[in-house]
């Protein structure tokens, strides 16, 4: 008995985790969202077991404020030293509005990919038939909609050479690619395709862009190291007309800096809400784990922002750390949220719950386990793995 005893315990130490998470509120609704997500990753502890440990930084406009820098030394260390990182939001308009400001928020974000060597940027798009009333498009144009962008971030013209003439009459910025740095993110997105319905689509600007020819020689040469997974190549502008008249269309999109951040941005209106879209940024080191939504300052403080993107970006978190029943968990307590009617105000203008309200019905939802229920909406459960 005491031999049966002992194998029983170390299963169970084997199964309990202990994680160390980097947070950074960030500014705007940053905060406010990130703190829900908090409260779901200590739900997910106490229902499992795991121990997540939080060490707060800075960047964006309130590292400037409080440091002069929108990146402190003292926030890449953190997040160096963490098993993933979680990230609210960026911006403020006092640098928004000020294209002459020299020190900005979006200059840590940036900074930060590099330091941390975040060369890939995953963005899942699914829809919720709770709020298939709130997409512009019609329902038949919602159906299958379920695929995933994988947006290049450390290279391209967001890195480049920026020059302003003298005069102020001219202005440059420099696009530039290695075959290094496309080949590193490809293989991801060919390997995610492989668990997929394997198929890739190349978004590119072939027909103009050099950057874009070498984008399209490299994934070429790659495809016959992946003869699995279909690959289709398309022009960035039709793309994002073929992700309004058919979405259903993709499964793996794979793209550069610039393209990414567009179509990515357009993809997440199909959901209904921007405030619903997760996102995870992967490279050589420690994840960083987002919702895609701004810092919507007009909102901050007031307790309407929709947590939903950031709870989902938590789960997303815990895919990245091996925890895939877990994540699964908080996508059917989100999916139950949206289903049952305890939206945000963005989703329902009228009948809705504060920010933290919907932390905290999540969170009960999945400290008592009523996704085990009998009928129980189960959702779609796609899981994310990074």
């Amino acid at each position: 008995m005491k031999i049966l005893k002992k194998i029983e315990n170390n299963l169970i130490e084997q199964c309990v985790m202990n994680k160390k998470i980097a947070v950074i509120p960030g500014d705007g609704i940053g905060p406010e969202v990130t703190a829900q997500s908090i409260k779901v990753l200590n739900a997910i502890g106490q229902r499992f077991g795991h121990v997540f440990s939080y060490e707060y930084a800075l960047m964006g406009a309130d590292a400037i404020d409080k440091t002069g820098s929108p990146l402190p030394d003292e926030t890449v260390t953190t997040c160096l030293a963490s098993d993933a990182v979680l990230f609210g939001a960026i911006g403020h308009p006092k640098y928004d509005n000020d294209p002459s400001a020299k020190v900005r928020p979006e200059q840590g974000l940036l900074k930060l990919r590099k330091d941390l060597q975040l060369f890939a940027n995953i963005r899942p798009i699914d829809t919720y038939k709770a709020l298939s009333h709130m997409s512009p498009l019609k329902a038949k144009q919602l159906e299958g909609i379920d695929f995933v962008i994988f947006r290049e971030l450390t290279g391209g013209i967001y890195f480049g050479k920026k020059e302003l003439a003298k005069d102020g009459q001219s202005a440059s910025d420099l696009c530039t690619y290695s075959v290094t740095e496309i080949e590193r993110i490809a293989h991801l997105a060919f390997k995610y395709a492989q668990n997929r319905r394997k198929k890739l689509t190349l978004v590119d600007k072939a027909n103009v862009l050099e950057t874009s020819r070498l984008w399209r020689k490299v994934v070429q040469g790659m495809s016959a190291t992946y003869p699995d997974v279909t690959v289709d190549y398309m022009f960035v502008d039709n793309a994002a007309m073929q992700i309004i008249l058919y979405p259903a269309q993709f499964d793996v999109i794979l793209t550069e800096n610039l393209f990414g951040d567009i179509i990515s941005d357009e993809a997440s209106v199909l959901s209904g809400s921007l405030g619903l879209l997760p996102s995870a940024s992967v490279g050589n080191q420690v994840a960083l784990f987002e919702p895609i939504h701004g810092s919507y300052p007009q909102a901050a403080g007031k307790d309407i922002a929709n947590p939903l993107g950031s709870i989902l970006s938590a789960a997303m978190l815990l895919d990245h750390l091996q925890m895939h029943e877990e994540a699964v968990v908080v996508r059917k307590a989100v999916d139950w949220t949206l289903t049952n009617g305890f939206v945000s105000k963005d989703i329902d203008p009228i009948n809705n719950y504060a920010t933290t309200a919907i932390g905290e019905i999540i969170s009960d939802f999945i400290e008592k386990k009523r996704d085990t229920e009998k009928n129980n909406n189960d959702g779609d459960n796609k899981s994310t793995i990074i």
